[in-house]
């Protein structure tokens, strides 16, 4: 599953900086947000004199993936700690009164 929808739509270099740069978006906080972007911006400058097809194809399906995981990586913690906090705050309420 890609992190974002448009994800299949990515076929030039180009297309996945931008890809890349909105999945940052998602990321919690501003520290990861930068540390990511900046990773993103070098490794496109790295292969940015990559002329083979099938190479470029190959690096924007590892970077989606990559991308993906990363995602999941981060939501997978927030999730579990938003449903301790929600089971926290729902099984310690007090019982409404008739």
């Amino acid at each position: 599953m890609a992190p974002l929808p448009n994800a299949a739509l990515v076929q030039s270099p180009l297309q996945l900086y931008r890809y890349l740069l909105r999945c940052c978006r998602l990321l919690p906080t501003e520290s990861i947000q930068q540390h990511y972007k900046h990773a993103i911006r070098q490794n496109f400058r790295v292969h940015a004199d990559e002329d083979d097809p099938e190479r470029i194809q190959q690096i924007i399906r590892r970077a989606i993936e990559d991308a993906d995981w990363v995602l999941n990586k981060v939501r997978s913690p927030l999730k579990l700690m938003y449903t301790w906090v929600n089971f926290y705050i729902f099984s310690t309420a007090a019982e409404p009164e008739f």
